[in-house]
């Protein structure tokens, strides 16, 4: 199956960069690359591709205004957004993710995890560094409460796959960490989407350090 991919940068060398790697990929297909917000939000309405690939700053509408007109709460069949940005835009990286991104990597990571944020967001999934991760969401999150009080809290196992997670594990090294089967992770990993109420294993990351599950 080929991806379908948008990519949304105001800097005509980087969309270049970016469309010049992906469309390189045998299962990949660049289907738009857009300069400004607006026309972002337009052509993914209008081509509705696999990911959306966005950089956090651009005119019109910048990337947290069309992660959450894409993918934010309330969207319906919401599209899957990958963030691309640099460090010190962390406010706006944390404000994407808990707008519906499935993902940020770093425009200087380089064309292999680009490949895989891309293919990882059609699966369904998120990539995200585990540097990264725990860089940016220990710098936002900055723990001030207990955990939040649930109608069906999280067990201790399911919070041991929370910190993992947060931490940027994949499943196969939950599974590796905890001692337990692959379908096991997945088994804990629906029931914890289920109970905080999430869509995908980055605004778990980003709860567990918001809540201070992970500090």
């Amino acid at each position: 199956m080929t991806i379908r991919v948008l990519i949304a940068d105001d800097q005509q060398l980087v969309r270049t960069g970016f469309q010049m790697i992906l469309a390189a990929q045998p299962d990949m297909e660049v289907v738009a690359a857009v300069a400004d917000g607006a026309e972002a939000v337009s052509e993914a309405r209008r081509l509705r591709p696999d990911v959306c690939l966005l950089d956090i700053r651009m005119p019109k509408l910048d990337g947290l205004e069309v992660t959450r007109a894409l993918a934010g709460p309330g969207v319906e069949n919401p599209l899957r957004v990958v963030i691309v940005t640099t460090f010190d835009l962390d406010e706006y990286v944390y404000g994407a993710l808990r707008s519906g991104a499935t993902g940020f990597l770093l425009k200087d990571s380089g064309p292999t995890l680009l490949i895989e944020a891309v293919r990882a967001a059609a699966a369904g999934d998120a990539l995200v560094s585990p540097s990264v991760t725990v860089r940016l969401l220990q710098h936002l999150a900055q723990p001030k409460r207990a955990v939040p009080s649930m109608n069906d809290p999280l067990t201790d196992r399911e919070l041991d796959v929370v910190r993992l997670i947060a931490r940027g594990r994949t499943n196969q090294e939950v599974a590796a960490e905890l001692f337990v089967s692959l379908s096991t992770v997945k088994t804990h990993l629906g029931s914890i989407f289920a109970k905080l109420g999430v869509r995908n294993r980055v605004e778990i990351a980003a709860w567990a350090w918001e809540s201070g599950v992970v500090s």
